[in-house]
């Protein structure tokens, strides 16, 4: 793994923000595909409004952890709430349930689904893979998972530069004629939308609510940062890497826009590969980025309630007796969250998985997007520094 030591922690945090993000529906292509692409010409230029907001409202929430010492999203959210904390703090406690519920056993079934295709060995076999690595690496707390993010996220980074790149090149006149076609009022195969630019915001906004509900997972990741300047290194580090990301992805997925193999597909980003060079070489390269952006997925959420269950449990004991017992307590709380999302994962409940992400951005926008922009409205965008009292 990449040493932290050696990484700046600003860098660390926004790794785990981009591993939380971009799992295994985005190294799929299925997520741009959906928000994105589906809408025409509006796709190569809302990331940018969804990137945007996400990093920002990610940079208030952190500098308000930092700023209060706000460590898991719990004590944040009784904190920032106030005398609401009754409300919103339970409220929000359910949406990251539905959180867990929803991506984390996504995450699962992706990660199986796709070992199973290259090994051929049992779903559940393939599954129960996934969930001990999640498992191992969530135990050991926020260090090991902002340093299992930062490799996970380099070796994805890397990964999709290499499927890319070669790629984007040499269709790179397919990619040109597809952005013409979509100027010009067209719309990718298999696309039931209007091309209008407000359904298409609309696709960029939800797009950054159902991702909002996330941030409780990284408040965690703001107590070993020093100053808060290293808050607001990490949310532009965030936006480039995220927005880099999403746009390369976007562009190369521009070159089967208008193929008829795209129709159906579960994962267009094979359809593009197998459309270009080195399909024998970057087809499991593609999959091993799948399983990755699944793994990261799962962990980071994981971690988060591990987090968030320990130190509710620990605040109630003497100082003395926190350290002993932290590792077990910790084992114990991701072992029920990982066999829980673990058995979700086995009964096939996509469809109501897919349920949960609408339930997710509805639940988003009413414990954070709307608290937080309340907030922005009385103290400012800047909110209150408190750092010097």
């Amino acid at each position: 793994m990449i040493d932290k030591n050696k990484m700046p922690l600003a860098v660390g945090v926004a790794f785990v923000a981009f591993t939380t993000q971009f799992g295994g529906g985005f190294a799929s292509g299925a997520q741009i595909y959906s928000y994105f692409i589906n809408y025409g010409i509006w796709g190569l230029l809302l990331p940018l409004l969804s990137q945007f907001l996400l990093a920002f409202f990610f940079w208030y929430g952190l500098r308000y952890a930092f700023l209060h010492k706000t460590y898991d999203y719990r004590a944040f959210g009784d904190s920032f709430y106030g005398k609401y904390k009754v409300l919103f703090s339970n409220l929000y406690e359910i949406t990251y349930l539905i959180l867990i519920a929803t991506a984390t056993s996504a995450a699962f079934a992706t990660g199986g689904s796709t070992l199973n295709s290259l090994f051929g060995i049992p779903y559940w076999l393939c599954t129960l893979v996934v969930g001990a690595f999640i498992f191992v690496i969530s135990l050991y707390g926020t260090n090991l998972v902002r340093k299992c993010a930062s490799t996970l996220s380099v070796l994805i980074i890397v990964g999709l530069l290499v499927v890319l790149l070669p790629n984007i090149a040499v269709q790179s006149g397919t990619i040109m004629e597809s952005i013409g076609r979509l100027a010009a009022g067209e719309l990718p195969v298999g696309s039931t939308e209007s091309g209008l630019i407000g359904a298409a915001v609309k696709s960029a906004i939800l797009y950054f609510a159902f991702q909002l509900p996330s941030i409780g997972l990284m408040y965690q990741h703001t107590e070993p940062l020093t100053d808060v300047k290293q808050v607001d290194r990490a949310a532009v580090y965030m936006f480039l890497c995220n927005f880099a990301a999403m746009m390369l992805s976007i562009i190369g997925m521009l070159a089967i826009a208008f193929k008829p193999e795209l129709e159906g597909a579960s994962i267009p980003m094979l359809v593009f590969v197998s459309s270009g060079v080195g399909k024998t070489v970057l087809t499991p390269i593609i999959s091993i980025l799948i399983i990755l952006g699944a793994v990261s997925t799962g962990v980071n959420m994981i971690a988060g309630i591990v987090t968030r269950t320990v130190n509710a449990l620990e605040r109630r004991m003497p100082s003395s007796k926190r350290e002993s017992g932290h590792m077990l307590r910790s084992a114990i709380a991701a072992m029920i969250f990982t066999v829980g999302v673990w058995g979700i994962s086995q009964v096939g409940l996509m469809a109501i998985i897919r349920k949960g992400y609408a339930y997710l951005g509805y639940a988003g926008f009413i414990s954070v997007l709307i608290p937080f922009v309340l907030s922005m409205l009385h103290m400012g965008p800047f909110g209150k520094d408190e750092s010097a009292s």
